[in-house]
């Protein structure tokens, strides 16, 4: 028998509310065991709730008959004041009443279960707990409306057509069917691989929207990296002495960009160093800028010509140069500068940090990531296992496109590539994946 699960579904702490979820085949006894009957489905009542005649709250209660729920189950909300005592003698009665404290993402899993929503839908519903600026609210939010599903479907549709013209060529030999049959699957097969490129070549926005833009800032030490981070961030968050190699680790700073998160990091100087420390130091910093989305390699203007020359191997078209301390160099040197590195493909910004700030950088930045993380369309991925699934799609549409000799082996590849895709929302897919799914929920959802 199916368990009857409960579990608060706000925060805990003191609060002037707290929402306490029901779900399963015994969530009408419970409402009716604390409140003495049940009420009109979808409809919120006031009633004080009791426990062996003892009153423990007035609350507003809502009762859901399945599958008119968010679990597909018959499923209550109690809408109780929200200290402490109270949910903890609310959460004791539920127990006292034979139901189970649900697992972190159980109510979740039960509505993927019940076919109230895709997995993607389901992955999107913690995107949306976790959101913390507008870009990933929308993303997650989109998600959530079944956008990654629709996707998902009508190739799998474009699929499953390609696949009968192909076995019906494989099943029907003998009937009187067009000679080109199965060559007619090709130029839709064809399309496909086209639009799953496509989306492949745009996993990475959809994961940056949601993890952060990475900004990484490099160079030589005493460069002015750290008082560059201290005012993007508008706070003391890394040490500023004028000894060269203050900073040892990887400080990261979160932002807020444009509406899309950005994490922002500052890295110990790079240099050759006999000290272990600051070697490691700057073996990390190395390894934080070669997988940041944008390296920006700040530089001390009076300094150039000898902190460029150590670093100029590792610097790449795109990155950005950040001339440091214009306040104390003529303005003729900023502009040798720019000449000097033209041939680079260097987005140059000249600023003084400790004098102006970081008004002159932070437009720039904001511009370019919402340049990098918006789209004119819905990010296809928004997570490794649909970029996996994705990939293995496309590997097997490559390989029955290919197959144009053999068109049992064609059809076998595109029932293949089908389920690939099935898999991303969760039509087929093994337990152990659906675990690590609902696992990072939280308890309550």
């Amino acid at each position: 028998m199916v368990d009857t699960i409960y579990a608060p579904a706000t925060a805990a702490g003191r609060a002037a509310v707290a929402v306490i979820r029901v779900s399963g085949p015994a969530s009408g006894e419970a409402v009716r065991a604390l409140t003495g009957n049940l009420p009109k489905p979808r409809q919120a009542v006031l009633r004080t709730l009791r426990q062996d005649g003892v009153a423990l709250d007035d609350a507003l209660v809502l009762w859901f008959q399945g599958p008119a729920s968010y679990t597909g189950e018959d499923a209550a909300e109690f809408h109780v004041h929200g200290g402490r005592a109270v949910v903890e003698a609310m959460l004791g009665a539920l127990s006292a009443l034979g139901l189970r404290l649900a697992e972190p993402g159980e109510f979740t899993r039960r509505a993927f279960q019940h076919g109230k929503l895709d997995l993607a839908q389901a992955e999107a519903v913690g995107d949306l707990i976790d959101a913390e600026t507008e870009g990933q609210r929308k993303q997650a939010l989109g998600q959530l409306g079944g956008a990654l599903g629709r996707r998902y479907d009508a190739w799998r549709d474009l699929l499953v057509q390609a696949l009968a013209m192909l076995e019906a060529a494989v099943d029907f030999p003998d009937e009187e069917l067009p000679e080109d049959v199965a060559a007619r699957a090709r130029p839709g097969l064809e399309t496909l691989k086209a639009e799953i490129d496509v989306a492949l070549a745009d996993v990475a926005r959809g994961r940056r929207v949601r993890d952060g833009f990475r900004i990484a800032l490099v160079g030589a030490p005493n460069a002015g990296k750290s008082t560059l981070l201290n005012a993007l961030a508008e706070r003391d968050a890394a040490i500023v002495t004028a000894t060269p190699g203050t900073t040892r680790d990887v400080i990261e700073v979160p932002l807020v960009l444009g509406g899309y998160k950005a994490l922002l990091a500052d890295t110990a100087g790079i240099r050759e160093t006999a000290d272990d420390i600051e070697a490691e130091g700057v073996r990390r910093a190395r390894v934080w800028a070669e997988e940041a989305d944008l390296r920006m390699w700040v530089v001390d203007a009076g300094e150039f010509h000898v902190k460029h020359s150590e670093h100029h191997a590792i610097v790449r078209a795109g990155d950005w140069l950040v001339v440091n301390k214009t306040d104390l160099v003529e303005p003729a040197v900023v502009a040798a500068i720019r000449e000097q590195t033209a041939e680079l493909g260097l987005h140059v910004v000249a600023l003084s940090a400790r004098e102006q700030g970081a008004d002159p950088i932070r437009a720039a930045l904001t511009d370019h990531v919402v340049q990098a993380l918006s789209g004119a369309e819905f990010p296809a991925a928004t997570r490794i296992r649909h970029a996996e699934r994705l990939g293995e799609a496309r590997a097997y549409l490559e390989r029955a496109l290919a197959e144009v000799d053999d068109v049992e082996l064609a059809a076998e590849d595109v029932r293949l590539a089908s389920r690939a895709l099935s898999r991303i929302t969760g039509r087929i897919d093994p337990e152990d994946v659906l675990d690590r799914v609902f696992s990072s929920f939280c308890i309550g959802k």
